[in-house]
């Protein structure tokens, strides 16, 4: 059965999660650096049926762009241009990271263990996005 996977996309790491073959959970996959996220989903596309693709959308409180939404949507045109028929949706992704953040802490997670540069928030920030995506379609 088809999945769907989740990007939480950063101009350093990027957060990728995946539902189950049902659809109904999201769970972490994987983290890898931006320069590597086209190579890494054109292998995963190959060796695993994805039916679409949610990327997480930056916006401030107000729901307008931020800094970071610049560099979402240019991943967003090269995605759309690598994989033009692979559904992409968008998901707000406001305090994604900040939710990873209480999760890992309330997990029991050390300060090692939570530290960005081990790619952990990001994979759980995806889970989350994902999450929040299934709940509401």
């Amino acid at each position: 059965m088809p999945r769907i996977l989740a990007i939480d996309y950063g101009t350093k790491r990027v957060g990728l999660a995946v539902t189950d073959p049902l659809k109904i959970i999201a769970s972490p996959l994987e983290m890898v650096h931006s320069k590597d996220l086209i190579q890494f989903l054109t292998n995963y596309f190959t060796k695993e049926e994805v039916e679409a693709v949610v990327c997480g959308y930056p916006t401030n409180e107000e729901g307008e762009a931020t800094d970071a939404t610049r560099h979402v949507d240019a991943f967003i045109n090269l995605f759309k241009k690598k994989f033009p028929t692979m559904p992409l949706h968008l998901q707000d992704e406001s305090f994604s990271s900040q939710e990873a953040m209480q999760a890992m802490i309330h997990s029991g997670s050390n300060r090692k263990q939570r530290n960005k540069k081990s790619g952990n928030i990001d994979k759980i920030s995806a889970a989350i996005i994902l999450q929040q995506f299934l709940e509401e379609n």
